[in-house]
């Protein structure tokens, strides 16, 4: 795990990331990994002086293998919350099934298998929400309830896979990986209208982009 700023640190994964931030007084994991990343999480907090138990509340951009797969096992406290949107939490708590009409709910069937729902109360959030310092940006696309995180305070916007990094350039999240990338593009600008300036922009897959990330969001906008 390594420090982005000051109470902000990046889990690298296998091949995603995920992210821990220090939220005044709570502690709070932003996306999980996958279900095979839970000693490299485990280690990441011990590395920064934490245990899973110091985790206060889980943020999820969205529901995908590579973003909810430790939250069974990681070691959470039971009471801690999991707040994600709809229908993406209905997907995580089996409370619902992803569509077979689309290729992306064809593949969160198949890798369903793969997973195991959390026990921690999961609760849906809307646009607009806050959580502590974070304000929830609901930005279907890639995932019908994808939503991104934006903690002004500490200028960080977590973004999930509604873009990622490549060349040091923010880029839509591709075709075959989207449910409706109509949506995500639309997302994209409209998630780059209303969100506050920010240093850095943080995603599922890539580099996060420090220093000049609310530049790097405005100019993908431009291009969708």
């Amino acid at each position: 795990m390594s420090a982005l700023r000051d109470r902000v640190y990046r889990f690298r994964l296998r091949g995603v990331n995920a992210y821990l931030v220090e939220d005044g007084a709570d502690l709070v994991l932003v996306d999980a990994g996958t279900p095979w990343d839970r000693g490299r999480i485990v280690r990441g907090l011990a590395a920064a002086g934490f245990d899973a138990s110091d985790v206060d509340r889980v943020l999820l951009t969205h529901y995908d293998l590579d973003h909810v797969g430790t939250l069974a096992s990681l070691g959470l406290r039971e009471s801690v919350p999991i707040h994600a949107a709809e229908p993406d939490a209905s997907y995580l708590t089996g409370d619902a099934n992803p569509p077979l009409t689309t290729h992306k709910g064809a593949f969160h069937r198949l890798a369903g298998v793969f997973l195991t729902p959390p026990t921690n109360p999961v609760e849906s959030i809307e646009d607009g929400d806050e959580s502590g310092g974070f304000v929830a940006y609901r930005t279907p696309g890639h995932t019908p309830g994808h939503t991104a995180f934006v903690h002004e305070e500490l200028r960080t916007a977590f973004v999930g896979d509604m873009a990622r990094e490549s060349g040091g350039r923010l880029r839509p999240s591709p075709w075959h990986l989207t449910a409706d990338t109509s949506a995500n593009r639309a997302s994209i600008r409209d998630f780059a209208d209303r969100c506050p300036p920010v240093d850095v922009v943080a995603m599922g897959h890539g580099d996060p982009i420090e220093e000049y990330g609310y530049g790097a969001l405005k100019r993908l906008a431009d291009r969708v």
